[in-house]
């Protein structure tokens, strides 16, 4: 009998991508992870660079420190954008174009002469950057089934924390026989690679359909900008008025006010918001993100006042510094697979909140011995110490995060991690510098006179002024630690993931 029923269409394939070719999903993320290594070590590279930057375009510690959060500042606010233009474009195509955005804009800032010009191009890094980040947790969320999404999103986590370590002892090879230049040179031959890799590697997702909420990325930028710039500049015009034209507490306020506006907007938006609230009712996924712009603000604030200690107290050249962070980062690597697999596993609660809490103790430690005669084996062993406590954070927070991400909304989700995440960063390289600043005054030193010119480059400072420049480096180191603090507060609040719900009932 020949069976007569109307046939159903088949079901699109999930093991191929929208050209028909097959998806690999390993493969895949390799190529994204190396691109999102390099952009990530772009964000803790300039710290080991800033003597050497000071000292050759003539800059003081306040400038230097915006060449990290210029580039953090225009990293953060387009992420939120970015997604979408993934979801709506196509996620491989928005990579592929922020990749080439970011390579040209490392060619540009190595060849820069004033630090004025590297701030601008900068700029321009950061916008590439933050056109790849996005999409790289999008084609993870999208590609990977829900049982083995969690091991690919904790290489991913695990890639930001290594970069993230790896980026100080680069920089400090690179200074030391290159120049500083060749901080930013080293990422062309690695673009192209990425490139390369990229285009033959990632797959053509389906693409989706957007209503971009422009006001809403006016209302981010704009409000971020000002909180950001206020924070950062404030102790520079002694919390006063910036040019004659508005004081620096109104800036900071107008920036926390237009951020409400931000979030009311996105609220009251029918259409399609920027940030779709309703993905902030996971408690995971919201403690998730508060969490990692904890942790990233530590891990970009550390850097510096760590490599001025070394550089100018110690006396040691930009390798011997960042080999200070081998411990680290050898830890943190060998740990990282071995998170990885407890991470589907375990209850998050507990791997984040040892990871945060050993994070923190090991970060007051450094404080303690951050003095100028302290022997080298007593600041080793308290960096080992943090590189096995960040091993427990960056993964696992990734996959806690996406874990019930809702695949329409993988841009989305993904765009305001990576937002929240550079948020923290940018904070924290705004906040260190008015501590380090304000600590230098009030140990009779100034930022310029402490830093400025070849002094920056000789470890040139008199020893009459190494014990008050380490005490205002090592009382610098508490802000990071009592940021922890409060990652640690939050993910004790972790629910049990749904597949170990599951799974023990």
């Amino acid at each position: 009998m020949v069976d007569t029923a109307p046939q159903q269409p088949p079901a699109p394939r999930s093991d191929v991508d929208a050209a028909g070719h097959e998806i690999r999903p390993w493969p895949a993320l390799f190529a994204l992870c190396l691109g999102f290594f390099m952009i990530l070590v772009d964000t803790t590279i300039v710290t080991v660079a800033t003597p050497a930057i000071m000292a050759d375009l003539d800059a003081d510690v306040n400038s230097v420190v915006w060449v990290t959060s210029a580039y953090l500042l225009a990293y953060a606010v387009p992420v939120l954008i970015t997604g979408r233009l993934g979801d709506r474009f196509g996620p491989k195509n928005l990579y592929m174009v922020g990749l080439t955005v970011f390579t040209v804009a490392s060619l540009w800032c190595g060849l820069t002469t004033t630090v004025e010009m590297l701030i601008v191009a900068r700029v321009v890094q950061g916008l590439g950057a933050s056109m790849m980040t996005p999409q790289t947790m999008a084609v993870i969320t999208r590609i990977f089934p829900a049982e083995r999404r969690g091991q690919a999103m904790a290489l991913w986590g695990a890639t930001a924390g290594v970069a993230t370590l790896v980026g100080p002892i680069l920089g400090g090879i690179l200074v030391d026989t290159l120049g500083w230049e060749w901080i930013f040179f080293i990422n062309v031959p690695v673009g192209v690679i990425g490139f390369v890799l990229a285009a033959r590697l990632v797959p053509r997702l389906p693409t989706h359909p957007h209503r971009f909420d422009w006001l809403g990325v006016a209302l981010s930028g704009l409000g971020m900008f000002a909180l950001v710039f206020g924070i950062q500049e404030g102790h520079q015009y002694d919390w006063g008025t910036i040019n004659g034209i508005i004081t620096v507490w109104s800036l900071i306020v107008f920036g926390l006010v237009v951020l409400a506006g931000f979030v009311w907007w996105q609220k009251v938006n029918k259409r399609e918001p920027l940030v779709p609230l309703s993905i902030f009712s996971d408690r995971n996924f919201s403690i998730s993100n508060f969490a990692i712009s904890t942790m990233s603000f530590t891990a970009t604030a550390m850097g510096f006042p760590l490599m001025l200690y070394a550089q100018l107290v110690r006396g040691l050249s930009p390798t011997d510094a960042a080999l200070l962070m081998v411990p680290m980062a050898a830890v943190s690597i060998v740990m990282a697979p071995v998170v990885g697999r407890f991470t589907d596993r375990v209850h998050p609660r507990l791997i984040t909140g040892a990871g945060f809490a050993v994070t923190a103790a090991a970060v007051l430690w450094l404080a303690l011995v951050m003095t100028p005669d302290s022997a080298t084996w007593q600041l080793l062993v308290p960096m080992a110490v943090l590189g096995l406590g960040m091993a427990g954070v960056w993964a696992p927070l990734a996959a806690t995060a996406t874990r019930n991400l809702p695949l329409q909304l993988a841009g989305a989700g993904a765009g305001v991690y990576n937002a929240t995440r550079q948020v923290g960063a940018v904070l924290g390289s705004a906040a260190i510098a008015v501590l380090m600043d304000s600590r230098l005054a009030a140990q009779g030193l100034s930022s310029g006179g402490a830093g400025k010119g070849e002094a920056a480059m000789s470890g040139g400072l008199p020893d009459v002024v190494h014990v008050p420049f380490s005490d205002a480096m090592s009382q610098s180191m508490l802000l990071p630690a009592a940021v922890l603090v409060l990652g640690f507060v939050s993910v004790l609040f972790f629910q049990l993931p749904r597949h170990l719900a599951e799974r023990s009932a």
